[in-house]
C-alpha cells in the first residue's frame, strides 16, 4: 500500500515538473521569438548546408568553364572558316600559320608565327591576314617565324592610291594606323581612297591591299600626308597566311625551268 501511494505521488510530481518545463519553454520561445531554437537548428544542419552550397558552387563554376570553352571553340572555328575562304580565293598557295607570340613591349611591332623553315617559310616572305597586308618575315627558326608588322614605325613601304595611282610611302603609327607621305606636292587623294603596295616597293609585291585613307593634310610640310587605317585587324590577329615574295617565286620558277630538260618537261 505504501509503495503504491509513493509511486502515485512520484508520477504526479513528475507530470507537474514536465508541465512546468513545457510552460517555461513555451514562454521562452514566445519571449525570444524562437531564436534559440533557430540557432540550435542552424548549428545542427550547418554542415549539410555548407556541403550543399559548396557543391552548387562547384557545379556552377564548371558550367561556366564549359560554356566559355564552347564559345572559344565556336569563335576559333568561325575565324578558321573565314581564313580558309580567304586562302582559297588567292591564286598563290600560302602557308597558314597561327600567331603564338606577341610581346607586350612590341605589341604593334612584331608577332611570332607557329610555323618556320620546316614548313617552307623563309625570311622576307610576305605575311597577309583577312583584309590585307600584315608584314614580312624577318627571321626564321625550324618551327617559328618572327614577323615585322607594317604597323611598326620602322616598317616603311612604298604604296599608292588605288583610284589615282599617286605614290608615296607609309610608316606605322600603331595600333591600327599609318601615315602616308606623298611624292607629289598636290596629290589627288580623299578620305575613303584605298591604299595598296606600289610597284616601287622592294619588300612586297605590288597591288597588295594595305588600308584606306581616313584623313588628309595637304598643308603638311615637307610633303602632304594622309592617315591610313589598315584593312587587316592588327589588334586582334590570331592567324596569318605566309606567301613567298614575288621575286623569290620568280627565282624558284626560273630555277625549275633551268633544271628541266629540253622541251620544258622536268625529269622525275
Amino acid at each position: 500500500m505504501l509503495k503504491n501511494t509513493f509511486r502515485k505521488w512520484w508520477d504526479l510530481r513528475l507530470q507537474i515538473a514536465l508541465l512546468g518545463l513545457a510552460v517555461t519553454a513555451a514562454w521562452g520561445v514566445r519571449q525570444t521569438q524562437g531564436a534559440p531554437l533557430f540557432e540550435v537548428y542552424n548549428w545542427v544542419t550547418r554542415p549539410f548546408q555548407a556541403n550543399g552550397s559548396g557543391q552548387e558552387q562547384l557545379i556552377s563554376a564548371r558550367t561556366q568553364e564549359l560554356q566559355a570553352q564552347l564559345l572559344e571553340s565556336e569563335t576559333q572555328n568561325q575565324k578558321l572558316k573565314e581564313l580558309l575562304g580567304y586562302v582559297s580565293a588567292k591564286k598563290t598557295k600560302g602557308i597558314v600559320a597561327p600567331i603564338v607570340g606577341r610581346s607586350a613591349d612590341h605589341w604593334w611591332q612584331q608577332v611570332t608565327l607557329g610555323r618556320g623553315s620546316n614548313d617552307g617559310i623563309k625570311t622576307d616572305f610576305t605575311v597577309m591576314g583577312p583584309g590585307g597586308l600584315v608584314g614580312r618575315v624577318v627571321s626564321v627558326t625550324p618551327n617559328t617565324s618572327l614577323v615585322l608588322l607594317v604597323s611598326d614605325p620602322t616598317s616603311q613601304l612604298g604604296v599608292g592610291i588605288t583610284r589615282t595611282r599617286h605614290m608615296g610611302f607609309i610608316r606605322g603609327k600603331g595600333p591600327n594606323q599609318a601615315v602616308m607621305e606623298f611624292f607629289d606636292n598636290v596629290p589627288n587623294v580623299k578620305p575613303g581612297d584605298m591604299v595598296s603596295t606600289s610597284s616601287f616597293s622592294q619588300l612586297f609585291p605590288p597591288g597588295l591591299p594595305v588600308g584606306k585613307v581616313v584623313s588628309v593634310d595637304l598643308n603638311k610640310t615637307p610633303a602632304p600626308e594622309a592617315v591610313v587605317e589598315f584593312s587587316a585587324p592588327m589588334n586582334s590577329l590570331e592567324w596569318a597566311v605566309v606567301y613567298p615574295h614575288s621575286k623569290q617565286a620568280e627565282q624558284k620558277a626560273s630555277q625549275d625551268r633551268s633544271s628541266a630538260p629540253e622541251g620544258g618537261v622536268k625529269q622525275p
